[in-house]
């Protein structure tokens, strides 16, 4: 069944797992491409547009968000728009590790590609020992809820 909208929630969980496998390869190119040419993003207090500010904007973020792993989850959905909570770890050049939490909202191109995208992200440093989000999910852990501590 392929993952476009109106979505349901077999297709919206679906659509999320294939959104936090995407992001986790850190292949800037590759993961602009389930955007729509014209995407619209804000991360932060950065906006963009189309495919070459996603992917310039992903190199950046990726060359400086070391050993970076991701998790979302289905917060919500209707229509052809899905809310989504996340957390990814990364370490910084000074080996300083970081946790990362935040709130995704989507919207999706008849096709299903995502046409907007509204991120707000809040950064936490956090030890070494403390990380629990080594790399990219194991398919026996997809679903499961991510802890907020």
């Amino acid at each position: 069944m392929p993952l476009v909208p109106p979505f349901t929630l077999d297709t919206a969980t679906r659509k999320v797992q294939a959104a936090e496998d995407l992001w986790n390869t850190r292949d800037p190119e590759r993961v602009a491409l389930a955007y729509t040419p014209d995407s619209v993003w804000r991360n932060r207090d950065r906006l963009l547009t189309g495919h070459a500010e996603i992917i310039a904007f992903l190199q950046e973020k990726w060359d400086t968000e070391r050993d970076y792993a991701l998790r979302k989850e289905l917060w919500g959905f209707r229509g052809n728009r899905i809310g989504v909570r996340f957390q990814y770890e990364c370490q910084d050049s000074t080996g300083q590790w970081w946790r990362s939490y935040g709130n995704e909202l989507w919207e999706f191109a008849p096709d299903g590609r995502n046409a907007r995208r509204e991120a707000s992200i809040n950064d936490l440093p956090i030890d070494a020992r403390d990380r629990r989000i080594r790399g990219p999910r194991p398919t026996a852990e997809h679903g499961l809820l991510i802890p907020i501590h």
